[in-house]
Parts: structure tokens; C-alpha cells; sequence
């Protein structure tokens, strides 16, 4: 694998997306967005052909031009999307790379009146937009969403929230069973308030963005707790509600009940009819996952089982939660296989 880009048989078309929903959003982040659009070989072909859309997001911190980044001996994310479209056995497909970064880090591509309306704006305007630019099969049955972390959960919610709009999805150790993933990191956080912050959120952020990112131990949790919190748990007024107690990790169950209500796991039961309707419905994760996301990704399926929903690719895999990108061409290759007509 040399270290350098080479052509690609495809191409990325980059673009912006001038969002009105998220204009005035709480954190005053951009509302003005990019999106990527991979174009696979052959588009210009046929100028009455209509394709698929497989929408991939990203995880917790993801910005859109992360895709560019490569690690030793490895393709990144473009190339391989790349080489996956360009072998003549893969249905071609257009592939949106969508943002919803914001300064807490991420949205869940959720709405909530913590972050703003990613996830109005992902499925009202970002899909609007693709149709409007492309030669789009535009309907639920031919569109798919896939991510990793935080993207898995994204891919996981929005079917169940929006069948009419995504037919399936593929979910990398996406956040479910918040009682693994989130809660025990609850009492470090309140352990590392308490020494280095006294108690206070407000002057972890001061901190926090006086000086290089992540570069003190815990800076990544107490981001990602705070974050889930401005997702799930914010109430209409902008409060944001830790569930747990910020001095001695004790939780505090009605805001707790807030986050479970949003668990994946937790929402399939009250979404059958949405995920019985899918055409693919893809799940993997690290066995040796650092947030146990492997057991959340287990819970998952088991809960579709349940519902009568047993046509479903799984697969636990010899990894961790890190450096599993080259997961992501498996899985669009089977929504490109199941999506198209």
C-alpha cells in the first residue's frame, strides 16, 4: 500500500448546503454544511439511469473531511468506497457523506434543543437536496444509511423514526444498551469534576478549549457525557440534564429514563412496523469493544429477532471499537446489493 492518493475510477463531488433548520441553532454552530457526494464510475453513461443513495455517517467528533484521512498501510475511507463501486459486481450506487458535527462534538442525529435539528436536517434537507442534484431512485426502498459509533447509532434510529425515507441500514458497534456504553463512565467524570474542576461543567469547557484537545486524561469522557446529555436529556428551554450527580456519580433516574428511552435497543419494540418494512438491516461490531458496544450490537438483533425480524446480517469480528474502517465497503456492499432494483 504506497503512503500517497491515487486516481480513483469514481469521483467526490463537493457541495453546500445552506440549512435552514439549523440557522440560529443553540450552540451557533454553521448552519452552512458540506456534503460529499461519491458519483460512481459510469454515471455520465447513461444519462436515464437512476441509482441508489447510501447516506454514511460519521461517529462521535467526525467532520466530513475526516474521510480524507489515512492511516499507515491503509486506504482511507474514499478510496475505498472507490474500490469497492469500481468492481463490475457491485451495483453502483451514489454515496452521500453527511455532517452533523457540532461543538459538543456531535448531534446523534437527533433534534434537540441542546445541539439543533440534525436529524430534520439530515432526512428534510440533506435527502432534498441529493434528489434535487442527482439521478436518485427517491424512494425509502432504494436508500440506505450506514455509520460506526455514533453514525451506527444514527443508522439505527433514523429507519425507526423515518421509514418512509430509508428502506435500510448498517450499523458498525453503533451506541445501544446505554447501560454498558454510557454508565460506567458516569462516576469518572464526577471523580475527575470533583479533582481538577470543582464540580463544575462550565469551567471543564473554559479548560477545555483553552488548550489542545484531549490532551488530559478523561477530557474524552467528560465530553461525551456532556454531549449524549445535550442529545438526549435537554429540556425545551436549553437546560442541559446530566443524569447523573455531577459531585458523587449517583443517578438520577427520570433524566436516566430520558437517555434509555433513546437507546436503540430500547426503541425497537415500539417501532416493529418500521423495521419489519426494511429490505437490509446490517449489524457488526469488535468482539473485544472497548464500550461493550459488541453486547449492544447482540441486544440489538435479538430484540429484532423479537419482533419477527430474523433476515438480518450480523457478525461479531476479532477487533476493538478502533480503526475499523475497512468494515464500512462490507456493508455498502450488501445495502447496494439489497437496495437496488
Amino acid at each position: 500500500m504506497l503512503p500517497w492518493g491515487r486516481g480513483m475510477e469514481g469521483r467526490v463531488e463537493e457541495h453546500w448546503v445552506d440549512s435552514a433548520v439549523l440557522r440560529g441553532n443553540p450552540l451557533g454552530d454553521p448552519h452552512r454544511r458540506p456534503l460529499w457526494v461519491y458519483v460512481p464510475p459510469g454515471y455520465g453513461d447513461d444519462t436515464d439511469r437512476r441509482y441508489p443513495v447510501l447516506y454514511v455517517i460519521q461517529g462521535m467528533t467526525g467532520q466530513v473531511d475526516m474521510w480524507r484521512n489515512r492511516t499507515a498501510f491503509r486506504p482511507n475511507m474514499l478510496e475505498l468506497v472507490d474500490e469497492l463501486f469500481a468492481q463490475p459486481e457491485t451495483p453502483p450506487c451514489l454515496v452521500a457523506l453527511v455532517d452533523c458535527w457540532t461543538s459538543y462534538g456531535g448531534s446523534q442525529y437527533l433534534d434537540s434543543p441542546g445541539t439543533g435539528r440534525y436529524h430534520t436536517y439530515l432526512c428534510d434537507e440533506v435527502v432534498a437536496f441529493v434528489d434535487g442534484r442527482y439521478r436518485t431512485l427517491a424512494e425509502a426502498a432504494h436508500r440506505g444509511i450506514a455509520g460506526k459509533s455514533s453514525g451506527g447509532y444514527g443508522a439505527m434510529v433514523t429507519p425507526m423514526l423515518r421509514p418512509d425515507l430509508f428502506g435500510g441500514l448498517a450499523t458498525h458497534a453503533g451506541d445501544a444498551l446505554f447501560e454498558l456504553c454510557y454508565l460506567p463512565e458516569f462516576s469518572i467524570c464526577a471523580r475527575t469534576l470533583r479533582d481538577h474542576y470543582d464540580g463544575s461543567w462550565d469551567r471543564f469547557w473554559t479548560d477545555f478549549r483553552s488548550r489542545p484537545a484531549f490532551s488530559r486524561e478523561n477530557d474524552g469522557r467528560l465530553v461525551n457525557a456532556y454531549a449524549m446529555a445535550a442529545c438526549y436529556s435537554t429540556d425545551p428551554d436549553g437546560t442541559v440534564r446530566l443524569p447523573f450527580d455531577s459531585a458523587t456519580g449517583q443517578l438520577d433516574p427520570p433524566v436516566w429514563e430520558r437517555w434509555l428511552a433513546r437507546d436503540p435497543v430500547r426503541m425497537v419494540a415500539g417501532h416493529a412496523d418500521a423495521l419489519r418494512g426494511l429490505r437490509a438491516i446490517w449489524i457488526d461490531a469488535g468482539a473485544r469493544d472497548q464500550y461493550w458496544l459488541d453486547l449492544g450490537a447482540e441486544a440489538f438483533r435479538r430484540e429484532l429477532a423479537a419482533i419477527g425480524v430474523s433476515d438480518v446480517s450480523f457478525e461479531l469480528f476479532d477487533a476493538t471499537h478502533s480503526a475499523i474502517e475497512y468494515r464500512y465497503p462490507l456493508a455498502l456492499a450488501y445495502l447496494a446489493e439489497r437496495l437496488s432494483p
